[in-house]
């Protein structure tokens, strides 16, 4: 069964018995991902742990810079 063939039959059952029709499917996709991330995120730092992310968007800066991508100025020399 498809996940609209699912959501027609919620919606069937729901208007049966005089309920609220159910979310159209995909309605709340993106809400859903923000509150994985979010979790993952209290998860690290309730078991102190850094946050993923924060190391692989630095070395992502880093590698960009290196490629010749970014146009830096140049360092001052101590």
């Amino acid at each position: 069964m498809s996940v609209t063939q699912q959501f027609l039959l919620d919606s069937y059952r729901a208007a049966q018995h005089g309920e609220a029709a159910p979310p159209a499917p995909g309605a709340h996709d993106w809400q859903v991902v923000r509150e994985v991330r979010d979790y993952g995120r209290f998860h690290a730092v309730v078991h102190e742990r850094p946050a993923h992310g924060r190391l692989r968007a630095a070395l992502r800066r880093a590698l960009h810079g290196l490629r010749g991508d970014a146009v830096r100025s140049p360092r001052p020399l101590p």
